[in-house]
């Protein structure tokens, strides 16, 4: 008798995101170290960048729960009202900025930012590349932007990267023997969003084929068999 295949049940997969489970090493500790020291920051506005899925969202969500403070995300903020937003916080988180915003968002974020400033709140901005290199339009945001203190998270070494890679599996309830690891870690691209794709593969075949994560079925996947 053929057995039919596992039925897919695609649940959202939502990592943890607590202080605790940030994995502090060289590529981000002066990001982190500027969480930890608020609110005695020298400058009150912070721009932390960085590539694609290297923690800026887990530090944006420490942040918030740290200062109880409000979030938006920079294409959004043309629909918010910057008054509102920045009136009564500690602090303001805005997502995701350095895309090119409509104007009437480049000036809503301008407003945000004196709002805030107005009522002694701390912005923290999150970005892929620098603000030198953002398509900013607008000189009175730009001006503001560049005075404002810039962090980068940097490439993750090897055992930054083994770190995220089990935490990824943990976050789905699923632990893995060190030798894939190892195996993995020299044949996988040096980036966060490389763990996090293997890792989401991983578990999507796992899934379907009921096998468990194997440095065998680790070498079916890198090597596209």
């Amino acid at each position: 008798m053929t057995l039919p295949r596992q039925l897919t049940l695609a649940f959202e997969h939502s990592p943890s995101l607590v202080g605790e489970d940030f994995l502090v090493a060289p590529c981000n500790a002066e990001a982190a170290g500027w969480i930890e020291r608020w609110p005695d920051w020298p400058l009150a506005t912070l721009v932390i960048h960085g590539p694609e899925a290297c923690g800026k969202t887990h530090l944006a969500e420490i942040f918030l729960a740290l200062t109880k403070g409000r979030l938006a995300a920079a294409a959004d903020l043309d629909r918010l009202d910057p008054l509102a937003l920045a009136a009564g916080a500690s602090a303001v988180v805005v997502e995701r900025a350095g895309a090119e915003l409509t104007a009437s968002a480049e000036q809503a974020f301008f407003h945000l930012l004196n709002a805030a400033r107005e009522a002694g709140a701390t912005v923290l901005i999150t970005a892929r590349e620098p603000v030198a290199r953002w398509p900013v339009r607008l000189p009175d945001l730009r001006s503001r932007l560049l005075a404002a203190a810039a962090v980068a998270i940097g490439a993750p070494d090897d055992a930054l990267l083994g770190a995220v890679l089990v935490k990824q599996f943990r976050d789905r309830q699923i632990a893995i023997d060190g030798s894939v690891v190892t195996y993995v870690l020299p044949r996988l691209e040096r980036s966060f969003a490389a763990v996090r794709d293997f890792v989401a593969s991983a578990d999507h075949v796992a899934l379907v084929e009921n096998r468990a994560i194997t440095v065998r079925l680790a070498r079916e996947l890198l090597e596209g068999g």
